[in-house]
Parts: structure tokens; C-alpha cells; sequence
């Protein structure tokens, strides 16, 4: 089997080509590839692989977009964080999906799948698949968080987020009022969850709101350091692999 990974965390795509490892030990990877522009680049000038992962949501755009830009006549298992209600998208249209945090059972009974001729040989997604699924994608961005507080709950809107981060093993919310909530998601579980538009993740620790960067300075390491609307208790850094991607972002 030979397989190409589409994902842009890089810590993401390294658990799955390690995952892949140990499950196919005779599987062949291909190549990874960050965003859609790389994808379409490769499949167009290289031979068809028998598998594809793709993650959902990539530095310059949803991978859907790859399928509109060329043709893709291979099985594809994506990667997602969305919540359950898009998920079941997946299920009825017959495509296969990993959630985030990816898990060894998960791509145990995808590879099953795979293996058990599932796909039919030279078929990849249909067009109408593809559309259905992005119809009920594009209204699952998460609107507000439930929060405790005392012995209270309450709601906090994602507009009035300024910034999501991680502390002491726990995740916190940051309002642009400069008050913190703890939530029950971990990062990598709220990439798909919140609207890529308006949050980017810095570094493995940040993931900032496009309305709270009040500045944003040249740093050491070829890295970028954001001055935000609120108060941090550390710098917030635009990890060295991250900086071309949050430049995208920001010139959309």
C-alpha cells in the first residue's frame, strides 16, 4: 500500500505515519503535505496512491477544495475535530473519518475498512458527497463554550474570545475583558471546532483570535511575537514553522 498524508500539524502527521508503521509495517509513505495548493501540486505529478488522509482544514483552505482542482481517484480517509453532528455527514455518504485527537482503534478499523475492499478500486469521493458534507461543515463552528464558575453556568460567546490556551495540562479561555474560564477541549481537539477564519494556533500552547492582535513584532528564531489586546502571562510566540502559514492567514 502506498499512501500520502494532507495535514498541517506536523505532530498530527508524524503520530499517523507512526501509527501507519506499526499497523501496515509494509505500507510505503509517499509524502506529507500541508496545504491545498501542495496537494493538488503533488497529485497532479505523481503517480496515483492507493490511500490518501486528508485533514479537513488546512493553512489555505479545506481540503474539500482539492477535489474541485483535480481529479482524486483514490479511497480518502479524512482527519477532523468536528463535532458529532458533521460527523455523521461522513457516515451517510459512505466516507470514512479519524477524530482528532487521532486514536490506534480508529485507524485499526479505517485500515479494516480499507483492507476489506470497502473502496471500490480507482474511485475516489463524489462530487455530491463532497457537497453534502460541506453543507453541514459550514455551519458547525462552535458559538459559544459552556464555562463553570463557582457553582454557576454560563455562557461565553467565541466572538468575545481573545485567546485559547494551555496551562498546567488544562485549557483555558481568555475573553477580550481579560477574564480566564476553563474549558473541557484540549487544543488539538478544538482544531475543526472553532472557525479557522477568525483563530489561528500560533504554537502548541496559543491559538489567538484575529480581532485581539494588536501588534505583531519580529522575534528571534525567524519566529513572530504578537502583542494582544489583553494582558498574557507569557509571550505569545509564532512558533518558526508556523510563521508562513499565519501570514497567509492574516493576507486572506
Amino acid at each position: 500500500m502506498k499512501y500520502i498524508v494532507i495535514e498541517d500539524e506536523l505532530l498530527t502527521a508524524n503520530r499517523l505515519v507512526a501509527m501507519m508503521q506499526e499497523f501496515e509495517p509494509d505500507a510505503q509513505h509517499l509524502a506529507t503535505l500541508e496545504s491545498v495548493s501542495a496537494a493538488v501540486a503533488w497529485i497532479k505529478n505523481n503517480p496515483t496512491p492507493h490511500l490518501a488522509f486528508f485533514d479537513i482544514q488546512l493553512a489555505d483552505g479545506l481540503s474539500f477544495e482539492i477535489f474541485e482542482q483535480v481529479e482524486t481517484p483514490f479511497p480518502v480517509i479524512f482527519t477532523t475535530a468536528y463535532n458529532e453532528y458533521a460527523i455523521k455527514a461522513f457516515k451517510v455518504n459512505s466516507i470514512d473519518y479519524l477524530l482528532k485527537p487521532l486514536n490506534s482503534a480508529d485507524l485499526k478499523q479505517a485500515l479494516a475498512k480499507f483492507s476489506s475492499g470497502f473502496y471500490a478500486k480507482g474511485v475516489g469521493i463524489d462530487n455530491q458527497s463532497v457537497a453534502k458534507v460541506l453543507s453541514l461543515l459550514s455551519n458547525s463552528y462552535k458559538t459559544r463554550f459552556l464555562v463553570k464558575v463557582g457553582e454557576h453556568i454560563r455562557m461565553v460567546a467565541v466572538d468575545d474570545i481573545a485567546m485559547i490556551f494551555s496551562s498546567d495540562k488544562s485549557t483555558f479561555i481568555r475573553t477580550k475583558n481579560g477574564r480566564d474560564y476553563g474549558i473541557d477541549y484540549s487544543l488539538d481537539q478544538l482544531d475543526g471546532l472553532i472557525n479557522p477564519a477568525t483563530f489561528f494556533r500560533v504554537s502548541r500552547k496559543f491559538i489567538v483570535s484575529i480581532d485581539a492582535i494588536a501588534d505583531i513584532i519580529t522575534y528571534s528564531g525567524s519566529r513572530l511575537k504578537l502583542k494582544l489586546v489583553v494582558e498574557t502571562d507569557d509571550d505569545v510566540l509564532v512558533s518558526r514553522e508556523k510563521v508562513a502559514e499565519f501570514k497567509n492567514w492574516l493576507d486572506r
